[in-house]
């Protein structure tokens, strides 16, 4: 089975970075510069199925032949129970960055420290969680109260 891959108009960012935590390889037009974003949206990253809020630029995705998916709702978990007719699951995977989207991988000790202290985060988080860094963003990610409140959010979406 081929995986999903996604590329997001403007009005879908918080959707994008659901999908990204999710473990979609997840696009987002606000990440780039494009003069005409429906152009650009229409012409690139072909690979990736196209999710718009903008039903004319849905029919023109349709018109080119590109696929697309129009989402109706303005709220993220109702978007995310849209998604379900694709075969959407939802899920707090933590392989991609929910910033740009760069594969996460565990950071080595040097590395983990050394962002931690440019982060201003106590040290003490290396032995207290697990964690997870980008190297594109240099973020650092880990299982802290945020979770609970991520897995609770995704419980409502179900």
């Amino acid at each position: 089975m081929v995986e999903m891959k996604f590329i997001c108009d403007r009005m879908l960012g918080k959707l994008a970075v659901w999908l990204r935590i999710s473990g979609y390889d997840t696009l987002y037009i606000g990440d780039f510069y494009a003069e005409d974003e429906d152009e650009f949206l229409l012409r690139s990253f072909g690979d990736r199925i196209l999710l718009t809020k903008d039903r004319r630029l849905y029919e023109k995705a349709k018109k080119v032949k590109r696929e697309v998916f129009l989402l109706r709702s303005n709220d993220v978990a109702e978007q995310m129970k849209e998604l379900k007719a694709l075969g959407v699951k939802f899920q707090i995977i933590m392989d991609r960055c929910s910033v740009c989207n760069s594969l996460l991988r565990r950071p080595s000790r040097e590395e983990a420290l050394m962002v931690l202290k440019e982060q201003g985060l106590p040290e003490d988080m290396l032995e207290r969680y697990e964690l997870w860094f980008c190297e594109n963003c240099r973020k650092l990610y880990w299982m802290g109260g945020h979770w609970i409140n991520m897995v609770r959010f995704l419980r409502k979406v179900e």
